[in-house]
């Protein structure tokens, strides 16, 4: 289809299609102008957003990051009294943290 047919099943003058183009690679683009022209297209418009992760795996990375906050803070502690948690046992430490501290409402706040 040409921009011309394109621009009469949209409504607007043809000359207006190199607006579309621009703001569309520009990422600036209205959901409204999209939408009009998925229907022109006879096409439906699906807006998402897609996570980049599982939802397994941003609980876990959630959890540790809590956890490795908690023994951070210990481990300054302990550093001062020359008594630093031992790296070869830090992701024990941290399963252990999880299991015994980290809630669910925990989790997002």
């Amino acid at each position: 289809m040409t921009g011309a047919q394109f621009a009469k099943r949209l409504g607007v003058a043809w000359q207006s299609m190199d607006d579309l183009e621009r703001s569309e690679a520009a990422g600036t683009i209205q959901l409204d102008t999209l939408r009009r022209a998925a229907e022109a297209l006879d096409c439906t418009l699906v807006y998402a957003i897609v996570p980049n992760q599982t939802l397994e795996q941003a609980v876990e990375a959630r959890a540790r990051a809590i956890a490795l906050a908690a023994i951070r803070r210990v481990d300054q502690t302990m550093a001062l009294e020359d008594q630093r948690v031992d790296r070869q046992n830090l992701e024990h430490l941290i399963e252990d943290y999880i299991r015994d501290h980290v809630r669910d409402r925990d989790l997002w706040t």
